[in-house]
């Protein structure tokens, strides 16, 4: 029982660090603006937002939270061996990357960088010296680069998880140029958790308590151990002109699994043997950058999917709370038919729709091709069009460009990212 008091005491003592951490501040900081350029994004291109900039925040702090408690119990039987001074080499790195490419906001890189780092080291002729002389290359060189590994591992496939869950509702409908020139849909699921880690880690002077389990790495805590307080990002990013926003996230979510799964292997192949320390720092990163180039692979042999037919007008999303999002219309389904007529575009919608100003009857074909029979009434204050947000035509006036952002591109207050659309201009 005194363990356990023990560990609250710990756990007390590290949440006390996590909130005098800046680098825990930065993390929310970037959540909050990645979440005002995400509205920014949807008032241009809908006039609408489809998220809430405090909702959103608050939801995925509350669930960083949830995962990386959850996290940090599962890292209790690992016995990893990290020390501050290394956590703040990795924030340090990671927030360099970040400034090149916000998609490098991830751990693996961070971790994959500084095992590569700590291998060149040990190769100096004059590795001895250099670390009496520099404290950071000291650092860098007794940084446990298996124990950062499994922590990689765990909190890719806690991402897994997350995704699996939320990814669909983080959806952004987006209007994309297709390869031909002409206007295409695309959901970008993108989203970054603020993970808090507590992980048990041996200290000198630490409790002196012996621990009632054995770790995998048998570390060794008879000096005494702790809890460190370990603020972690963890993130992702896909692009689906071809996949409903739900199997997209299934999709991403194994892949997260399968990576997670791999590294840990890794991981503890590297604490046994140490020369395979270079190979585990480079399946950080080789294979989470393998990730991305295999889903657009994906992309690129699939046919889009978010664009109008002779059935009728496609749906890339509905505005929350709207008389659509009332009536269960959905993503990826077809506007059929309106008050009894075909729509085959925007301008046969809204004619329909002005047949009846009190009430309007939907045939809605969904992703199987079933026909669902819809009515509503309709009152003075609703979203024009029920709140349905259709694919792009060639009228619309913006697209998104597709390139990757950097820091600066969410620092600055002015909206990057969108095109205008040329076609328009000339008629």
């Amino acid at each position: 029982m005194d363990v356990w008091f023990q560990f609250l005491d710990r756990g007390l003592l590290a949440v006390g660090q996590l909130f005098t951490n800046p680098f825990y501040y930065i993390g929310v900081l970037f959540i909050v603006l990645h979440y005002r350029k995400q509205i920014q994004m949807e008032r241009k291109l809908f006039h609408t937002r489809l998220h809430s900039l405090l909702s959103e925040t608050w939801r995925v702090v509350l669930w960083g939270w949830v995962g990386g408690l959850g996290a940090s119990v599962l890292l209790l039987f690992v016995g990893v061996t990290l020390q501050a001074d290394v956590v703040m080499i990795l924030w340090v790195v990671t927030i360099i990357l970040m400034i090149l490419r916000i998609r490098f906001l991830c751990l693996a890189y961070a971790v994959g960088i500084l095992g590569i780092a700590q291998v060149i080291l040990a190769w100096l002729p004059n590795d001895a010296s250099l670390r009496e002389s520099y404290s950071i290359i000291n650092t860098i060189a007794t940084a446990d680069i298996p124990s950062l590994l499994v922590i990689v591992a765990v909190l890719h496939l806690l991402e897994g998880v997350l995704v699996g869950f939320q990814g669909a509702r983080m959806a952004t409908p987006l209007f994309l140029e297709g390869k031909r020139g002409q206007m295409i849909g695309g959901q970008q699921l993108q989203g970054f958790w603020p993970v808090p880690l507590f992980l048990l880690v041996p200290m000198s002077g630490g409790s002196d308590l012996g621990l009632p389990w054995q770790t995998l790495f048998n570390t060794d805590f008879t000096a005494g151990w702790t809890l460190l307080a370990f603020p972690a990002m963890i993130g992702f990013t896909e692009l689906t002109m071809s996949k409903l926003p739900k199997k997209q996230a299934r999709f991403s979510a194994n892949l997260l699994y399968e990576y997670g799964l791999i590294l840990l292997g890794a991981a503890v192949a590297t604490h046994y043997w140490t020369p395979l320390v270079l190979l585990g720092a480079l399946l950080s990163i080789v294979l989470h950058e393998g990730l991305l180039y295999y889903n657009q692979w994906v992309e690129s042999k699939m046919t889009p999917f978010y664009i109008h037919s002779d059935r009728g007008l496609m749906v890339l999303s509905v505005v929350p709370n709207s008389p659509a999002q009332e009536l269960g219309i959905g993503i990826g389904e077809i506007i059929h038919k309106v008050n009894g007529h075909k729509i085959k575009t925007k301008t046969d919608l809204h004619a329909a729709m002005g047949l009846n100003s009190a009430f309007c009857r939907l045939e809605i074909l969904n992703d199987q091709g079933e026909v669902r029979f819809l009515k509503r009434g309709i009152f003075a204050g609703d979203h024009h069009q029920l709140g349905i947000l259709l694919a792009p035509d060639q009228d619309v006036l913006y697209f998104l460009e597709r390139r990757q952002l950097h820091l600066f591109s969410y620092l600055r207050s002015k909206l990057t990212g969108l095109l205008p659309n040329n076609s328009t201009k000339s008629l």
